[in-house]
């Protein structure tokens, strides 16, 4: 009789917490409930930066919250792991929100990193017949799909005259494409820093073009509409050590170079190429930015890239 009792009392407990519910009191978020933000960050990118300081832990634990980060290889699985609740706030390029926004991704951009275009860029052996875009008609050039490169690539190829078409893709990683580059697999790579210092420097390489003319190439810093609504007092905070974290970087070039090196495990001299010609940083979001995204989800879809056509304005906060 005791156990039906109590089972009595708590189906009744049941009811009113989805009655209190119902009534508009909505239950208590995650971060509210743990006091925990959960950041995704990419070896190769300024959060990694702010992780490595410890500025963001500091600042949070005198609000009462705590940071869990997660590493992510790739920046589609990362917004994909925004959109499943896995984390609330992240970075990825400019490419990986165009397809999460064509796929309903419910997220928002609140601001955009600067432009990184002089280490983004097409290379070719020194040894090649290729010295110009147009010469990749008919030939193998690898690039990650869905990546700024994917963009970065066409855009290249439709100033040059050329279509998407007129070359065979090779959808690999900056690491595989490497191998495939060397071993004379592919006969171009589309990549970006410090991958592309990498390989200009120890793969006996040549950059044919960096992405300017074709690409601004920025970060976007990006989060759940819910969390936006509810915390925006914890992304302003995540933002201004952002902003505190890529000054500190563009000052400490050294430190910089011996923080990034062994978390990339790339060379030094790689490092040190790649971070002597970017500028980090953080740019509001903007008319310009919007047009700059607005371009790049107009070109993939009508290379049916995306399956649908969408206003990035749509998910910016201005």
């Amino acid at each position: 009789m005791g156990k039906r009792f109590l089972l009595l009392l708590s189906m009744l407990f049941v009811i009113a917490v989805f009655s209190g519910c119902s009534k508009g009191e909505s239950a208590p978020s995650d971060v509210e409930q743990d006091h925990v933000i959960r950041i995704g960050y990419q070896k190769n990118g300024p959060l990694v930066i702010l992780k490595s300081l410890g500025t963001l832990e500091e600042q949070l634990n005198s609000l009462g919250y705590t940071v869990e980060w997660k590493l992510f290889q790739e920046g589609p699985a990362l917004v994909e792991a925004l959109n499943a609740g896995s984390i609330d706030f992240g970075r990825t390029g400019n490419s990986p929100v165009i397809f999460a926004q064509a796929a309903n991704t419910d997220f928002q951009i609140v601001a955009a990193g600067k432009s990184k275009f002089q280490g983004s860029g097409i290379l070719v052996p020194k040894d090649s017949d290729i010295k110009s875009i147009a010469n990749l008609k008919n030939k193998t050039v690898s690039f990650a799909k869905g990546s700024s490169s994917h963009y970065l690539l066409a855009k290249a190829l439709e100033k040059s005259g050329l279509k998407y078409s007129d070359i065979t893709p090779a959808f690999l990683s900056p690491g595989d494409a490497r191998i495939a580059f060397e071993q004379g697999d592919v006969d171009a790579m589309v990549v970006w820093d410090p991958f592309t210092a990498s390989t200009e420097l120890f793969s006996d390489a040549t950059l044919l073009v960096n992405g300017e003319g074709f690409t601004t190439d920025r970060d976007f810093f990006i989060t759940t509409n819910e969390f936006a609504k509810e915390h925006q007092d914890l992304v302003d905070v995540v933002m201004e050590e952002v902003k505190k974290s890529s000054e500190w970087a563009n000052n400490n070039h050294d430190e910089l170079v011996s923080m990034l090196t062994p978390i990339l495990n790339i060379e030094e001299e790689a490092m040190k190429k790649s971070v002597e010609r970017r500028t980090y940083g953080v740019d509001p979001i903007n008319e310009q930015i919007i047009k700059e995204q607005q371009e790049i989800a107009d070109t993939f879809y009508r290379l049916n890239i995306i399956p649908k056509k969408i206003n990035v304005a749509d998910i910016m906060k201005k």
